[in-house]
């Protein structure tokens, strides 16, 4: 068996159980959080890791199609910025949710893309060029329209700075793909056995990544997911789903392809929970935190479920790869 049957082995049985792992190190950081939330310092690196392994899967083609279908980015970010926001604050009123508490839901749906949804994009077939754009997209424009939809949903008035957020975004996102993407046209032209191992191999250590960055979160949040009632639960379950599903239909009601569709469901539903908690911790009360800490938690279980059965239904593997050898 050659090195790349077994890099392709490993990432397809980590890939096929990524649920399954999610839940049980989530489990075992209920338990026991402390070598888990030695994790945190560390997030944004890993995260930079998996930008990577997802820039390798792109080529500059698939930009340009973003470039010609510029409508798509359009409707995938006008579907998170309206979606969520408006879910959050109905979901709010109809379960009754304690203030202090709802603001967190408001938050959530106020914030932009997290990157969780360019992972789940990449193991669940969709298109991670897209994905990657929307999410750059809601980002940069996050310090205006969150503020403003908790002004308006909220009364209360906020303030997120630009710079921070754009260097973050480019920190974790941008060159981390675009060094991806470099070293993938390097490799297709110069070593395409090279290239196809290091796709192979890649969802795995997407994985562990996505697993430590759960585990640390669940670690660092076991009062706060102890003390939740059954209604707060609730509350993040439908709003993530109301977001996975919405985000979906829309795709295809605008008459997408299906893996931009899919796209459309992970940018929609799963949002940058981090931030809310940031922002509920050092602007509202600490009770606004409990939804973002769960959301955090949750969405990194119904994506990697989502993601799963997508590649399912598609019938083949996450790590399928045929490298594209220059004829120059």
């Amino acid at each position: 068996m050659s090195v790349v049957d077994t890099f392709e082995r490993i990432g397809n049985f980590t890939s096929r159980f990524f649920v399954v792992w999610v839940l049980a190190f989530s489990a075992i950081a209920l338990y026991s959080p402390y070598p888990f939330t030695e994790v945190i310092p560390h997030i944004s690196l890993l995260l930079g890791v998996i930008m990577l392994g997802m820039g390798l899967t792109l080529t500059p083609d698939d930009f340009k199609r973003i470039l010609e279908r510029p409508r798509d980015v359009f409707i995938g970010a006008m579907a998170q910025w309206i979606v969520m926001p408006v879910a959050a604050y109905a979901l709010v009123a109809v379960l009754d949710l304690p203030w202090e508490i709802g603001l967190g839901l408001i938050l959530v749906g106020a914030a932009p893309g997290g990157t969780a949804s360019n992972v789940m994009t990449y193991l669940g077939r969709g298109d991670v060029a897209l994905s990657v754009t929307i999410t750059s997209v809601t980002t940069i424009a996050a310090p205006l329209l969150m503020p403003a939809w908790v002004v308006l949903l909220a009364g209360e008035e906020i303030t997120v700075s630009f710079a921070d957020m754009a260097t973050s975004i480019v920190q974790i996102v941008l060159v981390p793909v675009l060094a991806g993407l470099v070293i993938r046209y390097a490799l297709d032209r110069y070593a395409p056995t090279v290239a196809r191992a290091g796709l192979s191999i890649f969802p795995a250590v997407s994985v562990v990544a996505i697993v430590a960055i759960v585990a640390g979160v669940v670690g660092a949040s076991v009062e706060n997911i102890l003390t939740a009632g059954a209604l707060v639960f609730a509350a993040v379950i439908l709003h993530n789903g109301i977001g996975l599903g919405a985000g979906y239909g829309i795709g295809h009601a605008f008459n997408m392809a299906e893996d931009r569709a899919r796209t459309c469901a992970f940018e929609v539903g799963l949002q940058n929970s981090g931030l809310a908690v940031a922002l509920a911790t050092s602007l509202f009360d600490p009770a606004a935190a409990l939804i973002p800490a769960l959301f955090s938690v949750w969405h990194n279980v119904s994506g990697p479920a989502l993601a799963n059965y997508f590649t399912r239904v598609d019938g083949k593997s996450v790590t399928e790869y045929e490298p594209v050898v220059s004829d120059d």
